[in-house]
Order: C-alpha cells, then structure tokens, then sequence
C-alpha cells in the first residue's frame, strides 16, 4: 500500500515510518498538516494515518476535507484524546479507526492491515500472476516447491508489477510509484533494481517474466503467463 503518514513529533514519525516501511508499504512521511493538505491534491493513497494535532491544519481537518473531495482510502487517527466524545467527532469527520498515543508498532501495523483489507484491491493475502505467488504478509515469492524472501524495495517492485499485469510500466512511473515523497533515486536506481530482481528470480526459473520493452520500459511478461 501506499500510505501518507503525518505525525508531527519527529520522536514518533520515525519508528512508525520504519515499521511500516519494513512491512512492505510505500510511505511518505510528514510533520506538517499544512504540507500533508497540498500532498492529498498531487497523489492518490490508499490508506491515511493522521495525528490529530498538526501544526497549521489539524489531522481532524485534513480528515474532513479528505472526504470532502469523495475520497474514500480508509482513515487511521492518531490520537491522545481516549474520551467517547472525541472518538464520536473523529468517527463523524470521517476517520474508520483510531489509536490512542503513545502508538504499539504491533498493534498499528495489525490494524493497518485490517484496514487494507476493506479494499477490494488491497484485500489479498496472496496475489497470483500464473503460478507465481506473491506473499504479502511474509514479502516472499514462490512457484511450485520454491520460495524466495524478498528485500522491501524488491517486493515493492513484483507487487507493483502484479498490480498492473502486461502493462509497460516506463521507469519515471515506476520511480513514482514506489520511491517517497521527496526521496531522488539515482538515475540508474530502477535499472539496477530490476537487474537484482532478475537474479533472485533465477532461483524460481522465473528471471525471463520480466521483459525489457526498449525506450518504454518493463512489463510483467504473459508470454510467460499459462492461460
């Protein structure tokens, strides 16, 4: 998934960047509601973790004007008000969950994936293309007997294929949908990345599925999809 994290105390942005970075998901992190507002009008997300106290524009604002827009990615608030009152206002304002702070990495990533769940896009365990096998909880690769453990950025990328099956994904659009907000990626970073992918898919008999479209891009390769 890709999520847009805002949490202005940096103490607290970092573990919870980490977290969900390890577990596979494609984050942008911010300290500025203000900076978050501007963001929600350039990309699309799939999910939102909002404190609800943000400089400038509060996460209970930038929850409203999300909705506001008809955008429907679930809402995550993080929040130190407990009181039913303020669970009632942010449920109203169009948030689907909340956690109270200080945040229990096990518990946020747990419902995180709940959350993707209630997606019909997001909510397999198991993403299939043939009889290739991609594990999204475990971030692992199998077909038949065998099985690879992927690093983040290399399941970020198979996911991202899986995603768009026989499509030509050209290598600015892969940049964009896999690196951060703000992060510049070496201009090689997408080639190098799919030549390690090919060598791990040597291991499933599989380094041929990723076919090199010349001055376009990659595609997943249906040549070497069964039918």
């Amino acid at each position: 998934m890709r999520i847009l994290l805002v949490e202005d105390d940096p103490a607290q942005l970092e573990p919870l960047h980490a977290a969900l970075m390890q577990a596979g998901h494609i984050v942008d992190g911010l300290e500025d509601g203000e900076e978050a507002q501007w963001l929600l009008e350039k990309k699309e997300y799939d999910l939102l973790i909002l404190d609800w106290m943000l400089p400038k524009v509060s996460g209970l604002s930038l929850c409203r004007q999300y909705r506001s827009l008809g955008k429907t990615a679930p809402v995550l608030m993080l929040t130190a008000k407990d009181a039913t009152p303020d669970k009632v206002v942010g449920l109203d304002a169009g948030a689907d969950d909340y956690l109270v702070k200080p945040t229990d990495l096990i518990e946020l990533l747990a419902r995180v994936r709940a959350l993707g769940r209630r997606s019909p896009v997001l909510q397999k365990d198991i993403l299939c293309i043939g009889d290739l096998q991609l594990h999204l909880d475990s971030l692992s690769l199998a077909r038949g007997e065998a099985n690879i453990q992927l690093s983040t950025r290399e399941f970020q990328l198979v996911e991202y294929f899986f995603r768009h099956p026989g499509q030509v994904l050209s290598r600015d659009r892969i940049e964009q949908a896999l690196w951060e907000w703000g992060a510049e990626p070496e201009s090689n970073a997408v080639t190098t990345l799919v030549k390690r992918l090919r060598q791990r898919l040597q291991v499933l008999d599989a380094a041929d599925w990723i076919e090199t479209v010349y001055g376009m891009g990659y595609r997943l390769n249906p040549a070497h999809v069964p039918s």
